[in-house]
C-alpha cells in the first residue's frame, strides 16, 4: 500500500500489549500510512503498552476496559479532548477462560461465558459507540479481529461462538451505522502466535490444519498481511466496503479439506 494512505486520519488501535500482537502490526502498518495513531489498554497492562507505543512513536495510550461500565464515554472523552476526532478503530478484545477454550461445551460456569461474551463481543458494539460520537463526515471505519466461525473447531469452544455473535453483530453494525457513513467489516485472520493464542489449549492443532490445508504459504509469526487488509478496510479504497468478513488465511477457508499431509505430498 501506498505510503499515505491513511495521512491525516485518527486511528484508534486497542490490544496491543507485545510486539507480536496483531494489534501492534496494525499500529506500526496504520503509522507508516500516515495516520496519527492513539493505542489503548487494560490497567494492568499500561507499562508494556506504553514501551510497545515508544517502539512506535506513538505519544497517546489510553485505559480502556470494557468489562468496566462507563468506560465507553470516558474513551470518547479522552480521545476527543485531545484529537476531536476519530477516523478508524480497531478492535482487538476477547477473553475466555481457559475451561471454555477446549474439551467439552457442558459444564463450564455460566458467569464465566459471560464474562468471554461481554469482553469478546458486546464490546464491539460499545466501540462503535465511541466511533459514532467522534467520527467526522463524511463517515468512519470499525474493524475487528476474527477468526472464522462457519464451523466447529477441534478447539476455540465457547471463543468459536462469541465470534460467531461477533460476526453476526457485525452485520447488524453494519445495517444501523451505514446511514451515517460508518462502515464494519471483520477481518477473519488465520492462527498467528500472540499472546492470546498461546492461552489456547491445543493451538497446534490449529498450525497443524493449516499446514495440510492452506493453498497459499502461511507464516503464523507474521501479522502483516493481516495488518495491511486492516489498514486497506480503514482507508478510503474500501469506502464501499461494510458488512463484510475479509479473510487473511492463505486461502484455508476456501478449501474442502487437505491439500498436503499424509499420502498427499
Amino acid at each position: 500500500m501506498s505510503a499515505g494512505l491513511l495521512a491525516g486520519k485518527v486511528v484508534l488501535v486497542t490490544g496491543v500489549v507485545t510486539t507480536e500482537s496483531i494489534a501492534y502490526g496494525v499500529a506500526r502498518r496504520a503509522g507508516e500510512l500516515g495516520a496519527q495513531v492513539v493505542l489503548t489498554a487494560l490497567d494492568r497492562d499500561l507499562e508494556r503498552a506504553r514501551e510497545a507505543a515508544r517502539s512506535l512513536d506513538v505519544d497517546t495510550v489510553l485505559t480502556y476496559d470494557v468489562t468496566r461500565p462507563g468506560a465507553g464515554l470516558e474513551l470518547v472523552e479522552a480521545v476527543g479532548e485531545r484529537f476531536g476526532r476519530l477516523d478508524a478503530a480497531l478492535h482487538a478484545i476477547a477473553f475466555a477462560p481457559r475451561a471454555a477454550l477446549s474439551g467439552s461445551m457442558l459444564g463450564v460456569d455460566p458467569a464465566q461465558l459471560e464474562q468471554a461474551f461481554r469482553t469478546s463481543t458486546v464490546s464491539y458494539a460499545e466501540l462503535a459507540e465511541v466511533l459514532r460520537r467522534l467520527s467526522p463526515p463524511p463517515g468512519a471505519s470499525l474493524v475487528g479481529l476474527d477468526f472464522d466461525a462457519a464451523g466447529a473447531w477441534s478447539v476455540y469452544n465457547w471463543m468459536g461462538v462469541c465470534k460467531a455473535g461477533l460476526e453476526s453483530l457485525n452485520r447488524y453494525l453494519a445495517r444501523d451505522l451505514g446511514a451515517i457513513g460508518i462502515r464494519s467489516n471483520l477481518v477473519a485472520a488465520g492462527p498467528v502466535h500472540t499472546r492470546a493464542a498461546s492461552g489456547i489449549p491445543g493451538f497446534e492443532e490449529l498450525l497443524d490444519a493449516w499446514e495440510q490445508r492452506s493453498p497459499l504459504p502461511w507464516d503464523p509469526r507474521d501479522t502483516e498481511p493481516v495488518a495491511d487488509s486492516v489498514c486497506y478496510l480503514f482507508s478510503d479504497l474500501a469506502r464501499a466496503v461494510t458488512g463484510e468478513i475479509l479473510h487473511v488465511d492463505g486461502g484455508y477457508h476456501a478449501m474442502a479439506g487437505p491439500l498436503r499431509g499424509p499420502g498427499r505430498g
